[in-house]
C-alpha cells in the first residue's frame, strides 16, 4: 500500500515526532515525504530531486531526528549543509519545531556574524548542526567542531551550492568526517554536474524524483511581458501593484543596484509597507525584513536571488521577476516562493530585448512555453534611449557568439559602401592630391617668382 494514502503514523517515527507533526497541521505526507522517509529510515543513501515547496525539508529532517532520537554526549551526530544563511535559518526553524518534544540540541552556523557566539553554542553540546559549508570549515579549523561522531550528512539545494562555488569546501568537509555514514542529497534540478556529485558523494543511492527535474508547480500561473526598456519596466511594475489582488509580493532583481533602485521608486509611491534585502544588508536587517514579510506586516519584499531559496511563506500571492535570472534554475526557485502548500500563486516576468535569449533557455529547462501578455494600454512606453538600445544589441551579439563562434553579429556588422561611391571618393582624393604641390615644387616656384621680379 502506498504511503501517500496513509498518515505520518504509517512511518516508524516515535511519539515525540508524531506529536510535533500533528501540531504542525500535517496530516498526509507529500509525495517526496512518502517516498523519502521510509528509505532514509532504512539507512539508504538518497538522491532526492524535488522542486521547491514540496516538503523536502521535513522529508529528510524526520528520519534524521528519528535516528538521533535524544540528546547524547557533547558532539554532533548529524550535519545538514545548505548554501545560504537564509536557508540555514529556515531549516533550523523547521527542525526546532519538529524536535520540540525530543530535547535534541540543534545549532545553526552561518557567516555574517562573528563566530564567538556560535562556537560557544557548539561547545556547550550539540546533536545536530545546520550550516553553510564555509562557516562549518571555519569553525572546524578553529577546533570548535568534533566530527568523529557524525553518522548522517545532508546536502540541501546541492545545485545552488555548485552554482555558488562551494565544491572545494564540501570536498574539504568530506575529508574530515567519517567515511562510514548515511548521505542524503537534495536538489531542485538534475544535471550532469549533480549526477557527478551524487556518484562522488553517495553510495548506491535510492533515487526519488517526485516531478521531472526543474519543473514548476502546477499551482503557479506564469505569464511574461516583453518590455522594450527599463523605464517601461518601472511603469509596468507600478501599474501592476495598483491591483489589490497583489497582497503579498516578492520582486526579484538581478543585482543589488537594481534592487535598491526598485525599492527607492516604490517607496515614493503609496503601495503599502515595502522592504528590500540583498547581500549588502546587515544580518539583523535581513532577518527582521523576512520575519515582518512572513507575518504579513510587509506587502512587498524586493530581493536579489539571496532570498529565492529558504523563504517558506505560504501566502505569497505574486512573484514578479523584474529581471530575468542568469542562472536559469533560479527561475524555478524564485517562482517557487508562491503557489506553496497547495495555494495558488502567480509569477510575472519582465523581459527586455537582451533577456529574451535567457528566457528561451528557461523555457527549455522547464519544458513549457509561458504565456505572453500585451503591455496594458494604460502603461506609458517611452522610446528606448540610444545607449540602452546599443547595450541590448551588444549583449545579444555576445550571447549568440558564445553559442556560435562563427556568428558575425548584427551590431558589429560593417556596412559596405557602394562601389560607385568608393570610386568617386577615390577620384576626388586623387584630384586633391594632384592639386596640392609638394615642398620642392613650392621652392622652385618661389625661386622663379623672385627672378621674375628682379630679386636675389
Amino acid at each position: 500500500m502506498s504511503n501517500e494514502l496513509l498518515g505520518f503514523d504509517a512511518f516508524k517515527l516515535n511519539k515525540q515526532l508524531l506529536n510535533a507533526v500533528a501540531e504542525s497541521g500535517y496530516t498526509v505526507p507529500t509525495p517526496i515525504q512518502a517516498q523519502t522517509i521510509p528509505l532514509a529510515l532504512a539507512g539508504h543513501d538518497v538522491l532526492g530531486i524535488a522542486q521547491t515547496g514540496t516538503g523536502k525539508t521535513a522529508a529528510y529532517l524526520l528520519p534524521l531526528l528519528m535516528k538521533i532520537k535524544y540528546a547524547q554526549g557533547m558532539h554532533p551526530r548529524g550535519v545538514i549543509l545548505a548554501p545560504t544563511r537564509e536557508l540555514v535559518m529556515q531549516i533550523e526553524e523547521v527542525a526546532q519545531h519538529l524536535a520540540k518534544y525530543t530535547g535534541l540540541r540543534i545549532a545553526s552556523l552561518y557567516g555574517g556574524l562573528g563566530p564567538k557566539t556560535q562556537i560557544e553554542r557548539v561547545e556547550a553540546g550539540v546533536d545536530l548542526l545546520i550550516s553553510t559549508p564555509g562557516r562549518f570549515m571555519d569553525l572546524y579549523r578553529k577546533g570548535a567542531i568534533y566530527t568523529k561522531d557524525l553518522k548522517t550528512m545532508v546536502l540541501d539545494e546541492a545545485d545552488k551550492m555548485m552554482d555558488m562555488g562551494f565544491m572545494p569546501q564540501i570536498r574539504a568537509i568530506l575529508e574530515v568526517i567519517p567515511s562510514k555514514r548515511q548521505n542524503l542529497l537534495f536538489s531542485a534540478t538534475f544535471s550532469g554536474r549533480i549526477d557527478h556529485l551524487a556518484a562522488e558523494f553517495l553510495e548506491f543511492p535510492e533515487r526519488v524524483e517526485v516531478a521531472p527535474s526543474a519543473t514548476t508547480a502546477e499551482t503557479i500561473a506564469q505569464v511574461v511581458y516583453n518590455v522594450p526598456n527599463i523605464k517601461t519596466k518601472i511603469n509596468l511594475l507600478a501599474h501592476l501593484l495598483e491591483n489589490e489582488e497583489i497582497n503579498r509580493a516578492m520582486i526579484f532583481t538581478r543585482s543589488r543596484k537594481n534592487a535598491e533602485s526598485v525599492y527607492s521608486f516604490l517607496e515614493r509611491k503609496d503601495f503599502g509597507e515595502i522592504r528590500v534585502i540583498h547581500a549588502n544588508k546587515g544580518q539583523n536587517t535581513r532577518i527582521n525584513s523576512m520575519e515582518d514579510f512572513k507575518a504579513g506586516d510587509v506587502r512587498i519584499l524586493v530581493a536579489t536571488d539571496v532570498a529565492s531559496r529558504g523563504l517558506d511563506v505560504t501566502l505569497v500571492s505574486h512573484v514578479i521577476n523584474f529581471d530575468v535570472p542568469l542562472i536559469y534554475e533560479d527561475y524555478v526557485h524564485r517562482i517557487g516562493r508562491t503557489g506553496r502548500a497547495e495555494n495558488e500563486g502567480k509569477a510575472i516576468t519582465f523581459i527586455n530585448p537582451a533577456e529574451s535569449y535567457h528566457f528561451e533557455k528557461i523555457e527549455e529547462l522547464i519544458r513549457m512555453k509561458v504565456e505572453v501578455l500585451p503591455i496594458p494600454d494604460e502603461v506609458a512606453v517611452p522610446a528606448t534611449p540610444f545607449e540602452e538600445k546599443q547595450g541590448y544589441e551588444r549583449e545579444l551579439d555576445r550571447l549568440k557568439q558564445r553559442d556560435n563562434p562563427d556568428y558575425k553579429g548584427a551590431f558589429h556588422e560593417k556596412k559596405e559602401r557602394p562601389k560607385e561611391n568608393i570610386g568617386k571618393g577615390a577620384k576626388v582624393k586623387a584630384k586633391k592630391k594632384q592639386k596640392k604641390p609638394n615642398r620642392n615644387q613650392l621652392k622652385t616656384k618661389n625661386q622663379k617668382n623672385r627672378g621674375k621680379h628682379g630679386e636675389g
